[in-house]
């Protein structure tokens, strides 16, 4: 997923909020007593984060390999 497919609510989460927003998500889908259909948005919801998550490590590694470039 590109970037520019990430919700803004989520696109704008910290690399922490986004972790927590996955555990809650989690533990809401182990929970042996939930719709169908809320398990299938919150399960939609935890691939978005994960790639949100994909993309802030993508930019961490370039930035990193940018920086060794210099030296």
């Amino acid at each position: 997923m590109k970037s520019e497919n990430i919700l803004a609510d989520i696109k704008s989460k910290s690399l922490k909020e986004a972790k927590e927003e996955i555990s809650l998500i989690l533990s809401k889908l182990e929970n042996k007593d939930i719709n169908l259909e809320e398990t299938v948005k919150d399960y939609e919801r935890l691939i978005k984060l994960n790639n949100h998550i994909n993309e802030l490590f993508r930019k961490k590694v370039k930035e990193i390999s940018k920086t060794n470039k210099k030296k």
